[in-house]
């Protein structure tokens, strides 16, 4: 008896329990739809893994993300395409200075045959939202997405209109041009789970981009084909908001968050919305990787995508240059990494 208890405790056999302990869900199917979107992405995008892992994770959090970059990177192409892996009902609005609420929501016409007022909905009725230049339309369009990207319902003219799920809202802006824009108030960044930043592609990057518009003979979105279905993205969902978080990662999630509010160089800290998103990021990437708890990797690769729109630099040090991802990074440097 003394001899198998002591076979049971070698180190191997502990590793494989561990193991064994690890795969109470199985992320087998999750695995292999998240390689298929991403095969079928690889045929058109060169690069930009993290843009595609961000993207993906976002889908996975039932969140929203806004995507920037200068024009020309490939954001709205990616997520149009990302769309397009998913067999589920796309929409795509172009936001100008003119455009109305109305114009996203829909609105009430009425109906002379029935002599009654209709309700026509607009194209945020959808699964997968792809706003385009989102920081061109006024302040009294874009507060017409709080509600449906909080909540995921619409109220007109007193009635509630749920949304379908999956339900996901991807935008554009450009960081560089703001002539004619209206920035994003705190309220409205607040609802987007990460900013996603986009650089350019390297060298051999586009080296290889050219050569594959050059040989490609077919549309961009031809190539492309759904892999998974809006039930299976559902229950990818579910199996995340699954995934195990230890207490002391909580602890880690809350630090970093509550860091933020009393760093001398942040005007503006995060909310505790903040904190949820992270715990939510962190999760999705355990997911990704096959595993069912989280590690503070995870929770270190969520901080800034998570954070860095949701802080605000100090006048006195934005004007020395320094960034929310610089003070977000620093912060991550000094806080301690729970064991």
């Amino acid at each position: 008896m003394e001899e198998n208890t002591e076979q049971q405790n070698t180190p191997e056999n502990t590793k494989a329990n561990d193991l064994a302990f690890t795969n109470r869900i199985d992320f087998s199917e999750l695995q292999n739809g998240i390689e298929a979107i991403k095969t079928e992405l690889q045929k058109v995008i060169i690069g930009q893994k993290n843009m595609i892992d961000l993207l993906i994770s976002t889908m996975l959090c039932k969140g929203h993300s806004l995507i920037e970059g200068v024009p020309g990177v490939a954001k709205t192409i990616t997520a149009k395409l990302l769309a397009k892996t998913i067999k589920v009902a796309f929409s795509r609005i172009q936001f100008t200075p003119d455009i109305m609420p109305s114009d996203i929501l829909g609105t009430s016409i009425f109906n002379m045959k029935t002599s009654e007022f209709e309700f026509k909905a607009g194209p945020i009725f959808s699964n997968f939202i792809l706003i385009d230049e989102i920081n061109r339309a006024p302040a009294k369009t874009q507060a017409a997405l709080f509600e449906v990207m909080e909540e995921k319902q619409v109220t007109i003219d007193g009635k509630t209109y749920k949304m379908e799920a999956p339900f996901m809202v991807f935008a554009t802006q450009n960081p560089i041009e703001q002539e004619g824009t209206y920035r994003l108030p705190e309220a409205q960044l607040d609802r987007f789970l990460f900013k996603i930043e986009v650089d350019y592609p390297t060298l051999n990057e586009e080296i290889e981009i050219i050569e594959t518009h050059h040989h490609r003979k077919e549309k961009k979105t031809d190539v492309v084909n759904g892999v998974i279905t809006s039930s299976q993205l559902i229950k990818f969902q579910e199996q995340v908001q699954k995934i195990r978080i230890e207490k002391h990662l909580i602890t880690y999630i809350a630090t970093i968050v509550n860091n933020t509010r009393e760093n001398p160089f942040l005007y503006l800290g995060a909310s505790p919305r903040a904190s949820l998103a992270i715990m939510q990021a962190s999760k999705s990437f355990a997911a990704m990787q096959g595993r069912d708890f989280v590690t503070p990797d995870d929770i270190k690769r969520s901080a800034i995508p998570v954070l860095q729109h949701r802080v605000i630099v100090t006048p006195e040090r934005e004007m020395e240059g320094v960034t929310s991802k610089q003070v977000i990074n620093q912060m991550l440097e000094t806080i301690e990494i729970p064991r």
